[in-house]
């Protein structure tokens, strides 16, 4: 019975937060410093996803394969940022760049994130060619 139980709630532990580890994770505290791109030199331009328990099922699961700084906020913990940003589905995406917010990509009324890795990385390639002018 015991390894039933534990059978059924690997599922619910391994979705949780789609294996982004703790130093992805920001909240008020250090939000603006993160987004500002401050420290990185091959890019100022640094994407952040706006996640919630309620809908951790859908979070962006393709961090990892980024060309550009990934950071993952719990709007739980970061009501500041939630509200400056009108964050108002999760997951939502914002693209910045030296800390301007430049493309959002937010879920729809059925939770659902409409884009892909693809379609985030040819927006930061828009934003890297729009700034090399």
């Amino acid at each position: 019975m015991k390894h039933i139980l534990i059978l059924i709630l690997i599922p619910f532990f391994t979705f949780a937060q789609s294996d982004v580890p703790e130093e992805y994770w920001i909240d008020d505290v250090d939000f603006e410093q993160k987004v500002k791109g401050d420290g990185f030199e091959e890019t100022d331009i640094v994407v952040v996803e706006f996640w919630a328990e309620f809908n951790r099922e859908n979070c962006f699961a393709e961090w990892d394969q980024l060309k550009v700084p990934y950071y993952r906020v719990n709007i739980a913990e970061a009501p500041e940022a939630k509200k400056k940003y009108r964050i108002r589905m999760a997951p939502t995406i914002i693209i910045f760049k030296e800390g301007y917010k430049e493309v959002v990509f937010k879920a729809g009324l059925d939770l659902l994130l409409p884009t892909d890795l693809e379609e985030i990385n040819e927006a930061i390639e828009d934003i890297k060619r729009a700034s090399a002018y």
